[in-house]
């Protein structure tokens, strides 16, 4: 699956989410105008994400739509935070070791 994404054009996974984006909606039991209201974004921007007409929507708009339906968490997934590099992990370890060395002889 990690190869195909980057098989497609930006639009299609645009279009993708926003098919996504309306299954969650309607599993979590809201509609579009509630969606609107609490996005701010009009019901036609929500509708036309949902059905693929909108590629180029705004990252500000989808943030407020994700976090109209209780999603906004996931976003976190598009970057996670880095895990510490082994370099750094390596240097730390030394660190330490150079510490518990220098206890050791006391």
């Amino acid at each position: 699956m990690y190869s195909e994404i980057y098989e497609k054009s930006g639009s299609d996974i645009v279009n993708e989410l926003g098919v996504q984006y309306g299954k969650y909606r309607k599993r979590m039991k809201y509609t579009q105008k509630d969606v609107s209201a609490k996005s701010g974004l009009s019901v036609f921007t929500i509708s036309s994400f949902e059905n693929g007409s909108a590629t180029g929507i705004t990252l500000a708009s989808l943030v407020k739509l994700l976090r109209a339906i209780d999603c906004l968490d996931e976003m976190e997934k598009l970057l996670p935070e880095l895990p510490e590099s082994p370099m750094a992990l390596f240097l730390k370890q030394s660190k330490q070791n150079k510490k518990w060395k220098q206890t050791q002889s006391k």
